[in-house]
């Protein structure tokens, strides 16, 4: 195998010789020898680790408002620069910091920022001090001014995640669209959201704090301040949404990418949020005034209370924060003041958006919940488990999602039924139905279904998320990013499409681009969804208008949020 390799790299070094370009600057030349295009062999995978492992040592330095940027060569074609963005003390509002520092204290360039508090992870890899980020600068950056900037949002329900989540690595995202790509941290949990002093929405407000504090700085690594694209999975494109209801925000980006968003659940109430904020304050061994008791407790007592409280979450007040993602962005009417959603006019719109889900968003849930196959006849129980009588009678009476005609029910597994009718709910069609509702309060809007995946890390849990052609929540992120462990040729594909399209769409808030189906815009009824990994456009199925949304009313609707 060793010496197949041997001989597979000299015929490439030979066959790359015809692609070097002219070395641009002495800097360049660092990293791009002549005669060799060491970065066109870098993304092939086979040789990746061989000829292009990351070199720690390289330290690169820009000069920026804040003070002098030290980062290293995450690859050959990106620098990596780890900063911190923002201060804040417990359960106060972040300010952009005043000096360019290391995140945590670190001296070394090379090292990654601490994750923010979190449950079900070791203490030594989080910390209080962890509103940072990292950046990931093309090489082009160096002859080429005004790139385009991503900000990527990392999900987790709000109360887990960091920018160092597997797969996250922009270094190959940033050189294939040209663009700086900033991976971004924010107050996780209780932290983030649940201030004794009834302070709402923190984290939202550290998300406000890495765009101002962006915003003074991509100049200097050659970024565009007016060309800032947020983008983010599941709970972080619930952030993006949130950040898109904030006027005050407007300003600080000028469009978005939404995947995975679990776009149901509808931000939270102030009754609601009043309500689980009170049942916090009663976990904790001090007063909600006393600041001295409040700054004196130790995580392991926070992060246990807001255990506690999301345990029970389902079941203070009208139940409308759930189970799955309870603590999140709360609608306080003074940093968000719009449901964005259809129990409300939109306000206008002007920023283009990207929307996507992928083909079997509610999978890891179902099939990791229901192990075993669930009888026919179990299907209207669990309905009437997890909706009220009145959406579960209309959903039975329906028949949207019934046995077809001719199938015997005792051959039936109605997880299958379960997971397409949870993947339209919570995901797909009130995905679909912003769209319309976004379309038609002046934005645009480009829709698209992932059709081909890469398992992420965890998913394999659930043996069905492990299945051919099954593309389970998550499984999105390593197709954008580029980072897929040993890409099949469908994922390759589907990467340097995605890649593509992002790249024009940073550009210019179109994902159309020369040598690929065209991607039709968004309209008030035909969301024109595009299949991404395959051709043509989604099957509508139930996420007709008047279907979702109408007929059967989504949870935001059902609770008034």
């Amino acid at each position: 195998m060793v010496a197949f390799i041997k001989l597979f790299v000299s015929s490439l070094l030979l066959a790359s010789s015809a692609y070097a370009g002219p070395v641009r600057s002495v800097e360049s030349a660092l990293v791009f020898p002549p005669v060799i295009n060491k970065g066109l062999l870098c993304k092939i995978p086979i040789l990746r680790a061989i000829l292009c492992p990351r070199d720690s040592t390289q330290t690169v330095s820009v000069s920026t408002p804040l003070g002098s940027a030290t980062g290293v060569m995450d690859t050959t074609t990106a620098a990596r620069y780890s900063v911190k963005y923002g201060s804040a003390s417990r359960w106060k509002s972040s300010s952009v910091v005043t000096t360019w520092a290391l995140p945590n204290g670190n001296t070394d360039p090379s090292s990654t920022p601490l994750g923010c508090p979190q449950s079900d992870a070791d203490a030594s890899s989080y910390s209080e001090d962890c509103l940072s980020m990292i950046l990931y600068v093309p090489t082009s950056a160096l002859t080429t001014k005004n790139l385009p900037v991503m900000m990527w949002i990392h999900g987790g329900s709000f109360v887990a995640g960091s920018a160092t989540n597997q797969g996250l690595d922009g270094s190959q995202l940033a050189a294939a669209t040209n663009s700086i790509v900033a991976v971004v941290q924010y107050r996780l949990g209780a932290l983030g959201f649940m201030a004794p002093s009834g302070a709402t929405n923190l984290a939202v407000g550290d998300v406000i704090t890495s765009l101002k504090f962006l915003q003074k700085i991509v100049p200097s690594f050659g970024g565009s301040a007016s060309k800032i694209t947020l983008a983010g999975q599941s709970s972080g494109a619930n952030m993006i949404r949130a950040l898109l209801a904030v006027p005050s925000a407007s300003s600080l980006f000028t469009q978005a990418i939404i995947q995975s968003d679990p776009m149901d659940y509808g931000f939270l109430s102030t009754t609601t949020q009043s309500e689980m904020q009170s049942y916090f304050n009663g976990l904790l061994p001090c007063a909600a005034s006393n600041t001295t008791c409040l700054n004196a407790l130790s995580l392991d007592t926070i992060l246990d209370a807001q255990g506690n409280l999301m345990d029970d979450a389902s079941s203070i007040g009208d139940g409308s924060a759930g189970i799955a993602e309870p603590i999140r962005p709360v609608r306080d009417g003074s940093l968000i003041t719009s449901p964005l959603d259809s129990t409300a006019a939109f306000p206008s719109q002007s920023k283009n958006i990207l929307i996507s889900t992928v083909l079997n968003e509610a999978a890891f849930t179902i099939y990791g919940n229901f192990q075993d196959p669930v009888p026919e006849d179990e299907f209207d129980l669990v309905l009437s488990g997890t909706f009220d009588e009145t959406q579960t009678n209309d959903i039975i009476d329906s028949q949207k999602y019934a046995v077809p005609a001719g199938v015997a029910q005792s051959t039936v597994d109605a997880r299958t039924q379960l997971e397409t009718l949870g993947t339209d709910y919570i995901w797909k069609c009130s995905s679909w139905t912003f769209a319309r509702n976004w379309v038609s309060a002046g934005g645009k809007a480009f829709v698209g279904l992932y059709n081909v995946g890469a398992s992420y890390p965890g998913n394999s849990d659930v043996s069905f998320c492990t299945e051919p052609g099954v593309v389970c929540h998550q499984d999105d992120i390593e197709i954008v990013f580029g980072t897929v462990p040993s890409p099949t040729s469908a994922q390759s594909a589907l990467i340097k499409e995605m890649q593509a399209r992002y790249k024009a769409f940073l550009n210019n808030g179109n994902p159309n681009v020369s040598g690929y189906e065209t991607w039709t815009a968004a309209g008030t009824s035909d969301v024109h969804a595009k299949n991404l990994g395959a051709t043509g456009e989604a099957e509508v199925g139930n996420c007709d208008p008047s279907y979702w949304g109408e007929a059967v009313q989504y949870d935001y609707q059902v609770f008034g949020i």
